[in-house]
């Protein structure tokens, strides 16, 4: 760490998966880093992703890496290796890591390294089934080389978890950052005031991709609220996507980043997780779920358990089974034919997740969290 009593932290973030502007990386992370005075560096798929380094937070130091999609991966983690070669204790104080694999960028350079902190986000043998790039057959190879790197990572380096549930997965304790939002500083408009229902993240099928084209095909053709999609598609699910979207039966924004993926959000009759019933789902909150009733918007859910127990103890969303466009079709209605209920579950979503879940509470954790770490110097 640089000289001095006042001396800044310096920290390097890098990812090669997600996009520049990921609303767990940018938006919360590097933003609440960037508050508490510490010098952020940022490595990230800008070019491949056509991203403005602009769009980067004042202050923020931008390194452009090649994007790691589908099977082609080898280039970004050669990159972030070459990176990785010009980092020592001298330039940062720790070097935080979004994906897993870029765990293998720092084999064998840790003597040199700063303190390395792995953010673990997802339960990545249980999303194998949602990679339609891993062949099925090569499925249970992939799982164990996921365990024996995140074993690997859990000796080495920093853990933080995303989720509770992925204590589990580890032999010690590490702190837990929930991916929770940031809560609105304005009051949103009532739900229920555009007609409009809304899905955010990623589209693939297990996220629930054929639910949302049969969903905007149903609501269109019974004048129902629009349906409105945002976020980047898997390429098996794109070309039905598309086509839903022009046939007028769905809006699909596409990425936008997420300060403007949440004013889609605004005012919608409800926000949609039709995340279906796979391992990766079970243990985790779905994000978008606490985003909707941070929004004042009433979320509708698939059964999973962190899901359902929290629109249930809301009082902010209805749950549905799993794949049933019909039970969704008739909870939009249930929403958009009572604005008064439709405006209460807003209200008293939006009044939990002021009290329990935002990420205004967890951010001075992380970013103690993280200081301390820089400020020790110790990987153990």
């Amino acid at each position: 760490m640089s000289s001095g009593t006042d001396a800044v932290v310096r920290v390097l973030v890098a990812t090669t998966v997600h996009t520049p502007l990921d609303a767990r990386i940018h938006h919360r992370q590097i933003r609440s880093l960037v508050d508490a005075g510490v010098a952020v560096t940022y490595a990230a798929p800008w070019s491949d992703t056509g991203t403005d380094p602009g769009d980067a937070l004042d202050g923020v130091r931008t390194v452009d890496l090649p994007r790691a999609v589908g099977r082609r991966r080898l280039a970004s983690l050669r990159a972030a290796r070459r990176l990785l070669r010009t980092v020592d204790r001298r330039r940062f104080d720790l070097v935080l890591l979004h994906d897993p694999e870029l765990a293998l960028a720092v084999v064998g350079r840790l003597r040199r390294l700063p303190v390395v902190v792995l953010d673990v986000h997802e339960d990545v043998v249980g999303s194998l089934p949602d990679r339609p790039w891993v062949p099925g057959p090569l499925a249970p190879l992939a799982a164990r080389l996921a365990r024996g790197l995140e074993g690997w990572a859990e000796r080495h380096l920093r853990l933080l978890l995303a989720e509770h549930a992925y204590a589990d997965r580890f032999g010690r304790p590490h702190p837990v950052v929930p991916n929770v939002p940031w809560l609105p500083t304005d009051e949103p408009p009532p739900a229920g005031s555009a007609e409009r229902v809304v899905y955010v993240g990623r589209v693939s099928h297990f996220r629930g991709a054929d639910d949302l084209v049969a969903l905007g095909q149903r609501l269109h053709a019974s004048g129902g609220p629009h349906l409105e999609v945002v976020g980047t598609a898997d390429r098996d699910v794109e070309p039905r996507l598309r086509a839903a979207a022009a046939r007028g039966e769905l809006t699909w924004h596409g990425f936008l980043p997420n300060d403007r993926a949440l004013e889609v959000v605004r005012g919608a009759v409800a926000g949609l997780s039709l995340l279906h019933d796979v391992p990766n789902y079970r243990g985790s909150m779905p994000t978008k779920v606490v985003e909707y009733l941070g929004m004042g918007v009433p979320a509708i859910t698939t059964p999973l358990p962190e899901a359902s127990a929290l629109v249930e103890a809301s009082g902010g969303g209805l749950v549905v089974p799993f794949e049933d466009v019909a039970a969704v079709v008739d909870a939009v209605r249930t929403l958009a034919g009572d604005r008064a209920r439709c405006v209460a579950m807003g209200a008293a979503g939006r009044a939990h997740v002021a009290a329990h879940l935002s990420w205004d509470a967890v951010a001075p954790r992380f970013v103690a969290e993280l200081q301390g770490w820089a400020t020790a110097g110790d990987r153990s």
